[in-house]
């Protein structure tokens, strides 16, 4: 039996009832459910398919069957994670349970929606959510949680590991150490700590060469020609408002189509921006030819949960993300409604 006073983080710090009732709460979600389908949204990333790959490798060591599912392929730029291409897009209906990783929004899980069969799984099968998300989740189907505000869900899943002395070997510690690094920015975002370092350094007792990994990583992440010359076109049509402190740029369907595949646009322009002197807010949308409009958004302040909140999106304070359906036209007025509300500007006109 579980005794708070027994249990605490690696880092030191002592778990509450609450964290116990959610971790015993999974354990026995692990221990009810064999066969387990692990699902990420349709928007991977590194964090995600880490999370994934490494619940994988924990469920697996106890002998349990996984699945991992996600709507769309894994992008070339994700595929330094070694088993990458155990990901399908076939659900697995004969699963008993299911887990969601990195997200508790219903929006990002549309695409999984819009398919009856899987929705209707969903709603009928154990469902098991872990996410490090602050927006509250808004899930229409019955599951259970363990939502943390993390720097990465893989962060949280290695606590949950800790916790229960689920079996971290050393290919799960690589694939907790890489969703850590993809979320964080190589552990340059601003809620990273000595906590977070004292847990890298037991993956890297765990097995992880963060040399190895990462030149792994930078392979993958190298750009052809023809992507470099795309990534010139796509500075070229940033646009920027009051006085350079809020950046934008429009990626259309068709550049989607033919570049996302070799590399996220999104990771692209996005990383550049936030280099620019003045720039306090990034913004890239995409449009879509159903009438879908999705934004990433990047921020110095912590306004950037608050400002995807405005069109029911969210995330972290200096990294988030929405959906929704209008037009580019419409919402670029808007947004930069919402960005005056959020940041003290100063009254110059706008630089479009």
């Amino acid at each position: 039996m579980m005794n708070k006073n027994d249990q605490t983080n690696l880092d030191g710090s002592v778990l509450d009832d609450t964290d116990l009732n959610s971790y015993t709460d999974f354990l026995e979600y692990i221990s009810q459910n064999h066969r387990i389908c692990v699902v990420q949204a349709e928007n991977p990333d590194g964090d995600s398919l880490g999370s994934a790959l490494a619940l994988e490798e924990i469920l697996g060591a106890k002998n349990h069957e996984v699945t991992l599912y996600c709507p769309v392929n894994i992008p070339k730029y994700l595929r330094y994670f070694s088993g990458w291409s155990r990901v399908v897009d076939d659900f697995d209906f004969d699963c008993d349970g299911v887990i969601i990783v990195d997200t508790a929004s219903e929006i990002l899980l549309s695409k999984l929606l819009q398919d009856p069969a899987i929705k209707n799984a969903l709603y009928q099968k154990p469902v098991f959510v872990i996410d490090h998300h602050e927006t509250a989740p808004d899930l229409q189907f019955d599951f259970q949680s363990i939502i943390e505000p993390k720097t990465a869900t893989g962060e949280l899943i290695y606590d949950i590991a800790a916790t229960l002395q689920l079996q971290i070997n050393p290919e799960t510690a690589r694939c907790l150490y890489g969703a850590i690094q993809s979320d964080t920015l190589g552990l340059t975002s601003p809620n990273v700590g000595a906590k977070l370092y004292r847990k890298i350094a037991n993956l890297i007792d765990a097995g992880v060469n963060p040399a190895e990994f990462e030149e792994k990583r930078r392979d993958l992440m190298k750009k052809s020609v023809r992507i470099l010359d795309y990534k010139a076109d796509l500075i070229k049509r940033v646009e920027y408002h009051f006085d350079g402190k809020l950046a934008t740029v429009l990626i259309p369907w068709e550049d989607i189509k033919e570049f996302s595949d070799e590399y996220n646009p999104n990771v692209l322009i996005l990383e550049e921006l936030r280099l620019v002197e003045g720039v306090d807010i990034a913004v890239a949308i995409k449009t879509y030819p159903d009438g879908k409009l999705t934004a990433k958004i990047r921020s110095a302040s912590p306004v950037a949960e608050q400002l995807a909140g405005y069109f029911g999106g969210g995330g972290h304070p200096h990294a988030a993300g929405l959906r929704i359906y209008e037009p580019y036209e419409q919402f670029l007025p808007e947004l930069i409604d919402a960005v005056s509300k959020l940041i003290d500007l100063e009254t110059s006109p706008h630089r479009n």
